[in-house]
């Protein structure tokens, strides 16, 4: 970047990227007044940095906040837009509450995508200090009860606003509240994980904030409530959810299913299915395509039979991430004995794009459905988590034909319980890292 900044004057530049961003280039390079001229300051518009930094690398996420975003938005005078991405892990958060207004302001800004520490610093965005925000993007860490004192005042300015958080939300009134201000939105997307107590989130909770919105034009959302449920509560009741829903608009889909006798998940999502991440996915999901989750989290009450896991395979396409919660056996794991049509029913499922899976917290059978090559062909594992006892039992102590195929390019491979790295080991996995 040095040779190219010293090369010559850009006098039409307005736009920079910089991909494998880290902390010391704040230092090295934009603290050097002769690579930045001030001209260049003012003619950037436009700012993408892709962060290589980790939150085990730094001193503090203040310290990052003071030094990296303060710093990076004050330098560009002229900013419009701003966006932060992750190469691989998470980059450290914008962390604002600690601050006076004055270190993250702007009187240009209009477009923010940023990875925020808790939904006070998403209510410190929205305080005034950026003047002319119109599209806000948030990825919300921690759902905590606010220490803010709400404002109330409208929020005129903003026609876009997007809010994820992967993280369990105990009070959906302040969702409700925030959004109310947004009596100009244009466009929302909502991705939230919701605790509840005996009723899930459905279309009655959303109509309020809707109602306050007159020029919405498009919403994507995906509201996934977790409910305690006790022997004397009802059971919860899909279509009525379902109902709801067409208040909201036309194209929703909701599911419930059992974790526990005392616990279900209720999902409520617009289609198509927008997200990248999905979590507690149970045995009755729709079935309809998923084509953008990498990230997936499957539990239930209820074993996983092979069927299901067809249909994973062919509802998400793109999965590279895969985690089970599930103790209960399967009911059909042995093959042995079944009619040429129910064989080909359960047909081998391809999983192209897997990377990752999970079991640890799962029947030893999951570990079966994935490493035996005649239910599934997984050609890019590299990431395996289980217990020790499961992976000596399934590959019958590194020696099994039938699961050796999908054990090759595993590279980590994290164990519950010791397993004696012997030659047998190593042939079985060639590609695991010491």
């Amino acid at each position: 970047m040095q040779r190219i900044l010293v090369l010559a004057d850009y006098p039409n530049l307005n736009q920079l990227k910089i991909v494998h961003f880290r902390q010391e280039l704040v230092l090295n390079y934009f603290k050097n007044e002769s690579l930045f001229k001030s001209s260049l300051r003012r003619q950037i518009t436009n700012l993408v940095l892709v962060s290589d930094d980790k939150n085990d690398q730094i001193d503090s996420l203040k310290d990052y906040t003071r030094s990296v975003y303060g710093y990076m938005l004050k330098f560009f005078e002229n900013l419009k837009e701003f966006t932060m991405i992750k190469s691989v892990v998470p980059y450290p958060r914008l962390s604002l509450y600690d601050f006076l207004p004055n270190l993250f302001s702007s009187s240009t800004l209009t477009d923010l995508c940023i990875n925020v520490a808790n939904f006070d610093d998403c209510l410190c965005l929205l305080d005034g200090r950026l003047k002319q925000l119109s599209n806000l993007s948030v990825n919300i860490d921690s759902m905590e009860k606010s220490r803010i004192i709400y404002k109330t005042n409208n929020l005129p300015n903003l026609k876009c606003f997007s809010l994820k958080s992967f993280n369990r939300l105990k009070e959906f009134d302040v969702i409700v509240s925030l959004l109310r201000r947004m009596i100009n939105l244009e466009k929302l997307s909502l991705y939230l994980r919701v605790k509840c107590h005996h009723q899930p989130i459905n279309g009655a909770h959303l109509i309020d904030p809707l109602n306050h919105m007159p020029k919405l034009d498009s919403f994507t959302f995906y509201i996934g409530s977790s409910v305690e449920t006790f022997d004397f509560s009802p059971k919860l009741s899909n279509a009525s959810i379902q109902q709801t829903l067409t208040h909201i608009r036309e194209d929703c889909v909701s599911n419930i299913h059992y974790l526990t006798d005392n616990n279900a998940v209720c999902h409520i999502f617009s289609v198509p299915f927008l997200f990248d991440h999905l979590e507690d996915l149970g045995n009755g999901f729709a079935n309809i395509s998923f084509p953008y989750v990498t990230f997936l989290i499957i539990a239930d009450c209820n074993s996983f039979e092979h069927e299901f896991f067809v249909r994973i395979g062919r509802s998400f396409p793109l999965l590279t991430y895969l985690r089970i919660f599930n103790m209960k056996d399967q009911l059909s794991n042995n093959w042995n004995g079944l009619s040429y049509e129910k064989v080909q029913s359960n047909s081998t499922v391809e999983y192209p794009h897997l990377t990752s899976l999970d079991v640890r917290y799962s029947s030893r059978d999951y570990l079966e459905q994935f490493l035996n090559e005649s239910k599934a062909y997984a050609p890019f594992l590299t990431n395996l988590a289980t217990f020790a006892f499961y992976l000596k039992h399934v590959t019958e102590n590194f020696t099994r034909q039938e699961t050796r195929r999908n054990c090759k390019k595993i590279k980590q491979l994290l164990t519950s319980g010791f397993v004696e790295r012997s030659t047998d080991f190593f042939r079985y996995f060639p590609s695991v890292e010491m």
